[in-house]
């Protein structure tokens, strides 16, 4: 057996597109479980919840006990946090990965109960970026010394960086919630990555690469043993995600964001939700970030509506379980204290329309990438 040897092929949420078939070789694999391993400091004897099953396969190889919890995989944020909490406790769990949806529905049960999650020491959620009030009230439910990581990777490149709660609550959430991005922290030692140019065309080689510098925003690329080659099924993509480098090959992630002086990546969106307008480009997650302050609004989503040419930007919202607007007054009034906190910050002075849904499509894996493609669509229909 060589490492080279083809191990498996995973498929993508399709959360930007038809999901793709990206193969695996024993080398991705056993380099992602030395990355997490090492980063984590992961030790055998552990116990761990695994609410996304697929990472249970990485503890068999690290010695750790996976408890698979009574829930919908499909469905995360409908799981039963009290079943949650009480299986934690049972089986005396130390670990647990699990969506930002999945914890957030965790962590509201534990504020309504005032319930610890200990023996639980150590969580990781990805999927999407993790909200902050997600981290704040889950972060207090465990014990002191305990912290939460959030990676950030890909179905075709992961692990490649990540950061904890605490670093992420002393340090960026603050410009997080100013609309400067998302912090998803440092990079594994094993990854290369720069940010380039922002292009929807193949990059035939690495001489065409345009790197840009720290601060500006551009598309992620990255190389390493953990980054994955081709893809198998959708195989037109490798034009647009792979970029040669001699025998390396890099993988450009389809995300948008910027690295700052301590050379961490800040997640600002996926590069195909961008919408440029005639006043500019916006980015969805700082544009997001600054309606989500509103204390009725859970979540929201940027599209864009119309041709490139007339662009209109709108924006979406999605309120906490029992916001809803009453009525259309209620609406109405609502809309304007969005619509006016909006002009408060520059990035989002142009976005004028905006929008009520009950709730807002995700996908089937995490409960957390919002299908925007949808979205688009129904926007030009309400705005109609």
């Amino acid at each position: 057996l060589s490492l080279d040897d083809p191990a498996a092929v995973i498929f993508t949420t399709g959360s930007t597109g038809p999901p793709k078939g990206v193969f695996f070789s024993h080398l991705q694999f056993a380099r992602q479980i030395e990355e997490i391993r090492d980063r984590f400091d992961l030790q055998p004897g552990a116990v761990d919840l695994a609410a996304f099953p697929l990472f249970g396969l990485f503890n068999c190889m690290m010695g750790i006990t996976t408890v698979f919890p009574a829930m919908n995989y499909t469905r995360p944020a409908t799981a039963d946090p009290k079943r949650i909490a009480a299986t934690i406790k049972r089986w005396n769990v130390t670990q647990s990965f699990g969506s930002p949806a999945f914890w957030n529905t965790v962590a509201t049960y534990c504020d309504e109960t005032d319930e610890s999650l200990a023996p639980l020491k150590r969580v990781f959620s990805s999927g999407a970026p993790v909200p902050n009030h997600v981290l704040r009230r889950l972060l207090k439910r465990l014990d002191e010394g305990s912290d939460i990581q959030t990676p950030y990777g890909a179905t075709e490149a992961l692990p490649v960086a990540s950061i904890g709660a605490s670093e992420v609550l002393s340090e960026t959430a603050a410009q997080s919630e100013q609309g400067k991005g998302t912090c998803v922290g440092a990079r594994f030692p094993g990854i290369n990555w720069q940010v380039i140019k922002v292009s929807d065309s193949a990059i035939t080689s690495i001489e065409s690469v345009v790197e840009l510098p720290r601060g500006e925003i551009g598309e992620l690329m990255v190389q390493g043993d953990v980054v994955t080659r081709e893809y198998v099924t959708g195989t037109d993509a490798n034009a647009l995600h792979k970029v040669a480098d001699g025998n390396r090959i890099w993988h450009r992630m389809g995300d948008v964001g910027y690295l700052d002086e301590q050379d961490r990546f800040w997640f600002c969106g996926r590069k195909a939700h961008r919408v440029t307008t005639l006043d500019g480009v916006l980015y969805t997650v700082p544009c997001e970030a600054i309606f989500n302050r509103h204390p009725r609004i859970y979540r929201s989503a940027l599209v864009g509506v119309g041709p490139l040419e007339t662009r209109r930007p709108v924006m979406i919202v999605e309120t906490w379980p029992g916001q809803q607007p009453k009525n259309t007054a209620d609406w109405d009034s609502l809309k304007q204290e969005l619509l006016d906190l909006a002009q408060q910050f520059t990035h989002t002075k142009s976005i004028i329309n905006v929008l009520w849904r009950l709730r807002l499509p995700t996908d089937i894996r995490h409960n957390a990438k919002i299908f925007r493609e949808q979205l688009a669509p129904w926007a030009a229909r309400q705005l109609s």
